[in-house]
């Protein structure tokens, strides 16, 4: 792999840093919040957010199916890369016709500047060509501390019983270059490819790489 230079480590958004992990946890929420719930071998935390129609979603309802959970971002570099090479779009159709669950997840608080309400997020997804099976608005940020969500492109494999079989970055490149991202070597997929072939989940974790979530404070 590839290490990237100082200038990718450099935070190119407004909001807060981007910045390639380890990261701390963030700041400003109560200490019980920081312990992150989610760990791989373990079931998931469960969840109960409203999705960018106000309809209620959780976990528990698409039990019996592999889910993925992508922490995103409207202002993120790394995150738009994805987008910009096609290849989180093409990612979301491929798992959604193997049957996965893809779920987008926006944890900013209401008080920063890349928070969006369910109307503007919707519109905001649309247009960068995202094919979620749902987009949540977790704006108080419980779901985004129960699993420990630090990144935009911090991600999630569930498996059909619910348990946390992959928890990491989206893939190996670090990278805010859609070209780069385009050649990566793509965790997530690959987590999902072993899933559904009934194998143990290779790479189970990866250091998860992008902007900080914008939680309260």
């Amino acid at each position: 792999m590839t290490r990237p230079s100082n200038a990718r480590r450099t935070c190119v958004a407004a909001f807060a840093a981007c910045v390639v992990a380890p990261l701390v946890a963030p700041r400003a929420a109560p200490a019980a919040e920081l312990k992150p719930l989610a760990q791989v071998g373990q079931p998931a935390p469960a969840f109960d957010v409203p999705d960018a129609a106000g309809r209620r979603r959780t976990l528990a309802a698409w039990r019996g199916k592999p889910v993925v959970l992508e922490w995103s971002s409207p202002t993120c570099p790394f995150a738009a890369a994805q987008y910009q090479s096609g290849r989180m779009q093409a990612l979301q159709q491929w798992a959604r016709q193997h049957g996965v669950v893809w779920v987008t997840v926006l944890s900013s608080h209401p008080s920063r500047s890349d928070y969006l309400d369910g109307p503007a997020a919707s519109a905001w997804d649309r247009t960068r060509g995202g094919m979620p099976t749902a987009l949540l608005i977790d704006a108080d940020g419980r779901m985004g501390h129960a699993y420990g969500a630090m990144t935009a492109n911090h991600m999630f494999v569930i498996d059909a019983k619910g348990v946390v079989r992959y928890a990491g970055g989206i893939d190996d490149s670090m990278s805010t270059k859609p070209d780069e991202v385009a050649n990566a070597h793509n965790y997530v997929r690959a987590a999902l490819e072993d899933l559904l072939a009934g194998r143990p989940v290779k790479t189970a974790t990866s250091e998860p790489a992008g902007c900080a979530i914008a939680y309260a404070g």
